[in-house]
C-alpha cells in the first residue's frame, strides 16, 4: 500500500522539481545575459537614448509574435528621465516581401501608440548587418551624452552588443542595459532561447579568439 502511494507522489515530485530546475535555467541565464558586454555607462537617466530593436525573420504583413515581444521590449526601455529618445527599428526583408523594420514600425505606431521618434534601417539580413548598418543612423543622432541600448530576446542582443563592440568601440562603451528581461515573462520560450543563445554566444567567441 505504502508503494503504491509513493510512486505516483514521487514521480509527481521528480517532474515538478525537473520543471522549476529547467524554469531556472531560463530565468537565470536570461538576467546574467541583459546585464553582459555593456559599457562604462550605467544609467540613461538624463540622457539623450538611442534604442536598436533587432527584427527577427517574419513572413507576414504584421509582426509575428517575437518581433512583438522585442518592439514591447524596445519601448519599455524608454528612460522617463532620460532627456530625449530615439528608436532604431532593425531588418530587411528577409522572410517576406516587407521589411522587419516597417513591419516592427507599424506594430509600435498603431498597436502599441507610440508618437515618438523613429529611423528605420531596412537592408540588414543578419545580426552582424543590423548593427552595421545601424551604425550609420546611430551616429546620425548621436549626441554627446547619448546612451544606446539594444532590445531583442536577452542572448541576441547580448550577441549584438559585442558587433557593436566589435565594429566601433567608442560606441559599445555608451552600451546599457535595456529593458528585454523581466522575471516570469514567456517562461516556457526562455529555456529554449537560452539554450540556443549561449550556443550562438560560445561559438561567436571562439571565433573571436580565433582570430
Amino acid at each position: 500500500m505504502p508503494s503504491s502511494v509513493s510512486g505516483p507522489t514521487l514521480t509527481g515530485g521528480v517532474a515538478i522539481g525537473l520543471l522549476a530546475a529547467v524554469f531556472a535555467f531560463g530565468e537565470i541565464t536570461h538576467l546574467r545575459s541583459s546585464r553582459r558586454r555593456l559599457g562604462t555607462t550605467r544609467s540613461s537617466t538624463g540622457s539623450d537614448q538611442i534604442i536598436v530593436v533587432l527584427g527577427f525573420r517574419n513572413s507576414g504583413v504584421r509582426a509575428n509574435w517575437l518581433n512583438r515581444f522585442r518592439v514591447r521590449a524596445g519601448l519599455r526601455s524608454i528612460d522617463p528621465t532620460a532627456r530625449s529618445a530615439v528608436v532604431v527599428f532593425c531588418g530587411g526583408a528577409v522572410g517576406g516581401r516587407v521589411p522587419e523594420a516597417r513591419l516592427l514600425e507599424r506594430y509600435a505606431r498603431e498597436e502599441l501608440g507610440y508618437t515618438g521618434r523613429v529611423l528605420l534601417e531596412t537592408d540588414s539580413a543578419t545580426t552582424w548587418e543590423n548593427i552595421a548598418e545601424a551604425v550609420p543612423l546611430i551616429d546620425e543622432v548621436l549626441r554627446p551624452d547619448s546612451t544606446i541600448s539594444i532590445a531583442s530576446n536577452s542572448h541576441h542582443a547580448e550577441k549584438a552588443r559585442d558587433h557593436l563592440w566589435q565594429l566601433r568601440p567608442d560606441l559599445g562603451r555608451r552600451l546599457v542595459a535595456g529593458a528585454d528581461y523581466r522575471f516570469g515573462e514567456l517562461p516556457f520560450v526562455k529555456p529554449i532561447a537560452a539554450a540556443r543563445g549561449l550556443l550562438a554566444l560560445r561559438t561567436l567567441d571562439r571565433e573571436k579568439a580565433a582570430l
